[in-house]
């Protein structure tokens, strides 16, 4: 029986050799230029929860300040946290929180940028995935059913395969 050539195909898997095991790409021959991606989601929560957090009064504190931070970090530590993201050096995170009084939801978004070999989407689904989960730390001894939601890439520009957009 032969192993099929997951390397080849159009759109094929990266990240898989001809024989179908995993690998890290190599992306020494590629050329570097400006990158950047746009990833976000949201967390749902209860009306108290929701009003702690726009008045600040979250019994762990500044819900959004650490969520902000938390995002940045997780951002930096993608290739740690993903087995086969290469390192990247970021030249810029912004991570923008957008609070939604009728959803009772709150909404982050994070654009990652770099100037290097390989794209930022990872990046940037990563802050905005730690994040979430930050405010979710902070908030669950009020409320435990919290949910995420929506968490997409929204759009990416650089590199081969240049600009995408949801």
């Amino acid at each position: 029986m032969s192993t099929p050539d997951f390397s080849s195909a159009p759109g094929s898997l990266t990240h898989f050799d001809a024989d179908g095991q995993a690998h890290m790409v190599d992306v020494g021959a590629k050329a570097e230029t400006r990158r950047a991606a746009t990833a976000t989601g949201r967390i749902l929560m209860l009306p108290d929860t929701f009003a702690a957090i726009r008045a600040g009064t979250a019994k762990k504190g500044d819900v959004l300040g650490i969520a902000r931070i938390a995002a940045i970090q997780a951002s930096k530590r993608t290739s740690e946290l993903i087995p086969l993201c290469h390192p990247i050096p970021l030249t810029r995170v912004a991570v923008e929180f957008e609070l939604d009084e009728a959803e009772h939801a709150v909404r982050c978004t994070v654009t990652a940028e770099t100037v290097g070999r390989t794209g930022v989407e990872m990046e940037a689904l990563t802050a905005v995935n730690v994040g979430l989960l930050t405010i979710y730390d902070m908030c669950k001894a009020v409320d435990r059913g919290m949910r995420m939601e929506g968490i997409r890439l929204l759009e990416k520009q650089g590199g081969k395969s240049g600009h995408w957009t949801a």
